[in-house]
């Protein structure tokens, strides 16, 4: 099944710093819809990436077409809430994955 990239860019570079209340509301229901995300196994990894230029977040999706990548994008909350968080969506060509529950013992 392909993987997507999906790169969430909050409304300004400040952010989360200055976070307004609604945001903070829309961020908790983005933790809870991509926890769901990872827990139904659509969502590989999730997470805010520490970049110098502003912080953004990642999810690494593992779903059936780039049209099911846009589509659960478009379904997190923070996208809904209309605060002008804006997703990227870009497919992986390759991906290596390790094994999530570590290396095999000997």
């Amino acid at each position: 099944m392909p993987h997507f990239l999906l790169r969430l860019t909050p409304p300004r570079a400040s952010f989360p710093s200055d976070a307004r209340p609604a945001e903070l509301d829309a961020m908790v229901a983005h933790g809870a819809f991509w926890q769901g995300e990872a827990d139904a196994g659509r969502a590989l990894a999730v997470g805010p990436v520490a970049d110098p230029d502003g912080i953004w977040g990642l999810a690494l999706v593992e779903v059936a077409d780039e049209a099911e990548a846009r589509a659960l994008a478009a379904r997190d909350p923070v996208i809904g809430a209309d605060l002008g968080f804006t997703y990227g969506v870009m497919p992986l060509l390759s991906l290596i994955t390790g094994r999530a529950d570590g290396p095999a013992a000997d």
